[in-house]
């Protein structure tokens, strides 16, 4: 198995057979999005491959050198439960070995479904992430922000490098909008909407 860049042919297929199964209208960016930024080298979609099939595949907003935000983590529907999420986590992180990856899981008191984003954290943290200190919000979902880093962060320089990935791509007006990086303590969630607004 090697996880490796992903082809535009890949990337849609898995966006069509992984992603749009796996995630609600509201976390989901479009594709045509997804793809501009790839054609601009700020986003690297990485596969999981074994042979000829696409096992599973991490898609990594890049910042500036040495910070990446993970935007989507997603096994194939007939290979789930079966260790490759944690797979490809460790693969990435030898991909982009001495970077600070950011990470986003849906908060689960703000989840319809607070079972599952209960879940996804235990994922995350049985997986080396740490919980940083500040929440974030895009289209109104609210998310915990985690991070993996070989050496210690600053959480102020980490919210300042998740935010500039978000405000990089949106300018300045959709920003500050629709995302709230951190978002403050008791702030009411703004009402979700899809990506392509």
């Amino acid at each position: 198995m090697e996880l490796r860049t992903a082809s535009p042919a890949e990337l849609k297929t898995v966006y069509e057979t992984f992603l749009r199964s796996s995630f609600p209208p509201a976390e989901l960016k479009p594709l045509r999005a997804m793809m501009d930024m790839y054609n601009d080298g700020c986003y690297d979609p990485l596969v999981l491959v074994d042979g000829e099939e696409i096992m599973g595949a991490c898609f990594l907003w890049l910042g500036v050198p040495g910070w990446a935000l993970l935007d989507y983590l997603c096994v194939s529907p007939t290979r789930r439960s079966g260790g490759y999420g944690a797979k490809i986590l460790q693969l990435m992180r030898q991909a982009y070995a001495g970077w600070t990856i950011i990470g986003e899981a849906e908060d689960p008191a703000f989840s319809p479904d607070p079972a599952m984003a209960e879940r996804r954290l235990g994922f995350y943290t049985r997986n080396n992430t740490l919980i940083a200190a500040y929440d974030s919000e895009a289209f109104g979902v609210r998310y915990k922000t985690l991070y993996w880093s070989d050496n210690p962060v600053d959480e102020a320089e980490l919210a300042l490098q998740h935010r500039f990935i978000y405000e990089s791509s949106f300018g300045e007006e959709k920003y500050a909008k629709y995302v709230r990086i951190p978002c403050p303590a008791g702030a009411k969630p703004m009402p979700q909407i899809p990506w392509d607004q």
